[in-house]
């Protein structure tokens, strides 16, 4: 008895301590289970024949599954198009925002000059700034450059993120700075420091600010469906706002078109989600 005691005090500690992690495990594995419904619902109607998808009591399985609605929604809608424009646009977006956002990170984190602080606070003050506040503005502006349903109107208003630039300069000021001496002291520019010296170092930083800048231009709805004008240059988001009113009530083709449309943003988390929490963790923020 006097062995057993000890046992089974060890016991009640580890049941204590596992105790919080299964609780925090079974609310997690509820709230995914209600998260993911919706999404299996979606693809479950896609598959479904049309005539099906509105009967009453609804079911989740068909008659015959069919991928009628994805051959009717490619072949009969401008899909393809919208495809291109969000893969081209987000794409550009991606490259600019990490360039013009690491830049401006590598300046505030290593070159002194007048002001420094200042202009860092102003530019994070941006964060706080609602998006909505500036599109009559940036419509004015883009006007005036007659960029209005062009692809620079929709790339360039967007690359500009005070979020990007403060993930890298997070970043940055974690790099020693034995290695910025160094290479002065070797007569390296400060340009090619920061292209052969930092930019490699900040390889998690520059995979989660391009997934986000991806994730993030290739949903937004609001500025593109303002600078768009024609049906050739709508994005995916613009497009499918406009898939309700061409089909009806085709709810097949319109779930079809929302899974093809948010397939791309899935692998790509899917691919990349270590890359992003390596990023963020790296860079000082917590989700």
């Amino acid at each position: 008895m006097i062995e057993q005691a000890p046992q089974a005090t060890a016991a009640r500690k580890r049941l204590a301590l596992n105790l919080p992690n299964s609780t925090a495990f079974i609310v997690l594995l509820i709230l995914a289970i209600l998260w993911i419904l919706p999404i299996l619902w979606g693809i479950d109607t896609s598959l479904k024949p049309e005539a099906e998808t509105t009967t009453i009591p609804a079911s989740w399985f068909p008659s015959a599954f069919t991928f009628l609605a994805f051959e009717r929604v490619i072949s009969n809608s401008d899909l393809p198009i919208w495809y291109f424009n969000s893969a081209l646009t987000s794409i550009v977006i991606t490259v600019a925002t990490v360039i013009t956002s690491s830049l401006a990170a590598f300046a505030f984190s290593h070159i002194p000059f007048l002001g420094r602080k200042f202009l860092f606070w102003l530019i994070l003050a941006g964060i706080m700034v609602p998006g909505a506040v500036l599109i009559i503005p940036l419509f004015t502006l883009v006007q005036s450059f007659g960029m209005v349903d062009t692809y620079w109107g929709i790339i360039l208003p967007q690359i500009a993120s005070p979020v990007s630039m403060f993930i890298f300069k997070q970043y940055f000021d974690g790099i020693p700075r034995d290695f910025e001496e160094a290479a002065l002291l070797d007569g390296a520019s400060r340009l090619r420091i920061y292209w052969q010296i930092w930019m490699p170092l900040a390889r998690p930083a520059i995979s989660a600010v391009a997934i986000l800048a991806f994730v993030t231009s290739w949903n937004n709805f609001l500025w593109p469906f303002i600078v768009i004008t024609g049906n050739h240059m709508m994005t995916i988001p613009v497009g499918l706002a406009t898939i309700q009113t061409s089909y009806g009530l085709r709810y097949a083709q319109i779930m079809a078109s929302a899974i093809l449309a948010g397939l791309p943003i899935i692998v790509v988390f899917l691919f990349f989600q270590r890359q992003i929490v390596q990023g963020l963790a790296a860079s000082g923020l917590r989700g």
